[in-house]
């Protein structure tokens, strides 16, 4: 019997988040509803700026693979997270932000001199966020930081995306996701933010090579992935590199494929706040449903139902309580 219903990989990053308007996305020459990397003094610059003119609204741990993980060890499930992160303070703190230690980490190997990874959340008044990232030690994820014992007694290995644009990271995810392979465990990735396909293209499809069990990804990852104009040619594409996947559609719902048929998710009518979040906690619910005796449709219900939920509040993560409640409501 397997110990962990999912073992993920990711960027280990604290979350700092600001309510900002547009105009101050231009004034900084950021993409807005993207993830940009910098280097710490370029990021160090932009937090400075936003702390003195709005002040932080939010700090909180985030990651996309640990936001998922956080959402499954919540709702119930069991997790196992291979991360980097520096002894530093931030680190510290996104270690007690996992949920007092529901989820089982890499603790031999984590820890190291440096900087933890840093990501400023900036939120503008249609609840898009946009994000810049300084990855900190987390760009130097490596294979020594995994955790073979745990992944193969995992029934899913979990891949962020965003880990395609450091070397050894993708080294050790596609070494890890080979190891999956051999081991009979499911693989599932997300494509983690539209700037992954609009710059990091290549490095995305090496770590997908002949494709994934599972693939997380929204309307618009899909379109710049497989380079269609229409929602139905994005799907049709999708289905050549992963067995089974979930395309989210924001107020539209989402869609699912099982492998065999497709599975239309209505979407869930809240007042949106902010957007950080949702996709890893949509990929959170429904990797806990399907591991924990639900099926394509109950776990896509779940996984609306929580991003919903998520979207409706500041920050990527809900209270623990509210994770049970959901489970009430699907």
């Amino acid at each position: 019997m397997a110990r962990f219903d999912v073992y993920g990989i990711g960027n280990a990053l604290v979350d700092k988040e600001f309510e900002v308007e547009d105009s101050f996305l231009e004034e900084i020459g950021l993409q807005k509803g993207i993830t940009t990397l910098g280097d710490r003094e370029e990021h160090n610059a932009i937090l400075d700026k936003l702390i003195e003119r709005y002040g932080i609204k939010t700090r909180a741990g985030g990651g996309s693979a640990a936001n998922t993980l956080y959402a499954i060890s919540q709702f119930g499930g069991k997790a196992f997270y291979s991360c980097r992160l520096a002894n530093d303070e931030a680190g510290d703190y996104f270690i007690d932000q996992l949920g007092h230690h529901n989820i089982q980490t890499n603790r031999n190997s984590q820890r190291v001199d440096g900087v933890s990874g840093s990501c400023i959340v900036m939120v503008t008044s249609d609840a898009e966020r946009t994000m810049h990232t300084s990855l900190g030690v987390s760009d130097d994820i490596s294979i020594s930081e995994m955790d073979f014992e745990a992944a193969a007694e995992s029934k899913i290995m979990y891949l962020e995306g965003y880990l395609a644009t450091s070397p050894t990271a993708k080294a050790a995810i596609l070494e890890m996701k080979e190891f999956a392979k051999q081991n009979g465990i499911t693989t599932a990735m997300t494509f983690s933010d539209p700037s992954m396909l609009e710059y990091f293209l290549t490095e995305v499809n090496e770590v997908l090579g002949d494709g994934v069990d599972l693939l997380f990804c929204n309307l618009r990852e899909a379109k710049l992935w497989s380079g269609k104009d229409t929602r139905e040619e994005a799907f049709e594409a999708l289905k050549t590199k992963a067995k089974q996947f979930a395309l989210t559609l924001g107020d539209k719902g989402s869609l699912l494929y099982d492998g065999e048929k497709t599975i239309e998710i209505a979407p869930r009518r809240v007042p949106v706040v902010d957007t950080n979040g949702a996709g890893d906690m949509y990929s959170g619910a429904f990797l806990y449903g399907i591991t924990n005796g639900m099926d394509f449709a109950d776990a896509g219900t779940l996984a609306s139902i929580a991003s919903a939920t998520v979207v409706s509040q500041y920050g990527p993560r809900l209270d623990p309580k509210v994770h049970q409640k959901l489970l009430t409501m699907s």
